[in-house]
């Protein structure tokens, strides 16, 4: 009786395959959008604040410092140009 099942099994495997591709590409691109534009890190910074720190986190892993207190920086002095101090 098992033999029905086998077709299933194999429609659910190529199910969490592709589903396993599409994440770990949607990540890849995530990264790289936040690896090379600032803006988009402001913008994940409002909207997905937790994205953003695991985004931090992961680089500081690899032992790249100090991005984290750039952005920051630059997104304090851009706010305080725009009310005019």
């Amino acid at each position: 009786m098992a033999r029905p099942l086998e077709p299933l099994a194999k429609k659910i495997f190529k199910g969490v395959l592709v589903a396993e591709v599409a994440s770990l590409l949607g990540s890849y691109y995530l990264f790289n959008k936040m690896n090379s534009s600032q803006d988009f890190r402001q913008t994940m910074s409002k909207k997905y604040p937790f994205i953003l720190e695991v985004y931090y986190k992961s680089i500081e892993q690899s032992g790249m410092y100090g991005l984290r207190q750039q952005d920051q920086e630059k997104w304090l002095n851009s706010k305080n140009e725009e009310s005019g101090h």
